[in-house]
């Protein structure tokens, strides 16, 4: 039986989605496989993961601009030699797991698992096959520290393949397989019974409107992107406020003020996602790597809002040049943005066929397929 740890670690839900994913697939479809997931940086550290993820939450909330120096700093210069150095003190700590554990592969979804792992097969504590799954539309550097030791790298799209082949990275060694996302977003819903469950009419453009969850990133803007939105008479709206039980309220006034019970739906956190997607015609959200991976598996066009300085800001950058979605900038007035998009149906057909076309709905399948099959 083969051994598989599954790495990833607590700095938004991305990794974690993505790891669930994987394990789920390779629990269901691999009966001589055992999988353990595990949070790489907490194992090590739980005082270090709870600063680090504090601090990403705050920085990422307060201070947008403090993230945007740390994550391009981290592309090299001292911070990334601290972050470097650290890593490798950390995997000290994470070859216990190893000797319990003995693995024959892992996956990680986050960097520092792949930097622990290269560090301990470097040093012969393991002879794992290391597999690193980017959960982004753009490298950074802090994947590609230990390549030599990274058996597989598993990217969104081939401009990250290019990018990293001329970084030297083997070719052979890189898969356009997009990122893992649910395989529910793989299966056929009934259409009809979704818009009745959410009170919704079908037959009406439907948006899917992401409020930015427990963070409450650019909450203003992104009120005044509902606000927007309910001037419109010929859309319906879902809103989802996931954790943010201020940004909730917010909405709910919004709706109660402009009269639009029938039209707009305000949901707190929710697992039918991929039945929302179903039903809608664009999403409108933050340029995070899974929600735009599963939007794109739908086939829908985005409107992206309120990108973290970094990572999600080149996401958008990404997408808004490949055409499957609209960058909503801070500058910009939401409702002339909206209109533009809204009442123009050539515009949103080839956003949408942009959408298909960049489509990575087997993802996760393909992934463990390449792993097992070598």
């Amino acid at each position: 039986m083969k051994k598989v740890l599954i790495f990833y670690a607590s700095y938004g839900g991305g990794h974690l989605s993505a790891a669930k994913s994987i394990k789920q697939y390779i629990d269901e479809n691999y009966s001589d496989v055992q999988t353990e997931m595990i949070d790489c940086v907490k194992y090590v550290n739980k005082a270090l993961d709870k600063i680090t993820t504090v601090a990403y939450r705050e920085m990422a909330k307060k201070a947008p601009w403090a993230w945007e120096k740390v994550y391009y700093k981290s592309q090299g210069g001292l911070l990334g030699k601290v972050s470097t150095t650290s890593n490798k003190v950390m995997a000290v700590k994470m070859a216990k797991l190893f000797r319990e554990f003995k693995p024959d592969v892992v996956i990680s979804t986050h960097p520092f698992g792949s930097q622990m792992t290269s560090y301990l097969k470097q040093k012969g504590k393991t002879n794992c096959k290391l597999a690193t799954i980017m959960t982004d539309f753009k490298t950074h550097d802090q994947w590609l520290i230990g390549n030599k030791f990274v058996d597989f790298y598993f990217v969104s799209n081939s401009s990250m393949k290019e990018d990293m082949c001329q970084n030297e990275i083997p070719e052979d060694k890189i898969f356009v397989t997009g990122i893992p996302i649910s395989n529910r977003f793989l299966q056929s819903y009934d259409k009809t019974s979704i818009f009745s469950s959410f009170g919704l009419e079908q037959g009406i453009r439907t948006i899917l409107f992401f409020g930015g969850g427990e963070y409450g990133l650019g909450k203003d803007k992104t009120v005044a992107i509902l606000d927007a939105l309910s001037d419109f008479s010929d859309i319906q709206v879902v809103a989802i406020a996931g954790k943010n039980e201020k940004m909730k309220q917010d909405f709910e006034k919004i709706v109660a003020e402009k009269g639009k019970q029938q039209t707009i739906k305000v949901l707190p956190f929710t697992d039918k996602v991929p039945e929302l997607m179903a039903i809608s015609d664009i999403v409108i959200t933050k340029p995070g790597g899974l929600t735009v991976s599963e939007s794109l598996a739908s086939h829908l066009p985005l409107m992206v809002i309120n990108p973290i300085p970094g990572q999600e800001e080149e996401n958008a950058e990404f997408l808004e040049k490949m055409g499957c979605a609209v960058w909503l900038k801070k500058n910009e007035n939401p409702k002339e943005v909206l209109s533009t998009i809204l009442n123009d149906s050539i515009k949103l057909g080839e956003m949408k066929m942009s959408a298909e076309h960049f489509a990575r709905p087997n993802s996760t399948k393909d992934i463990c397929s390449t792993i097992f099959s070598k």
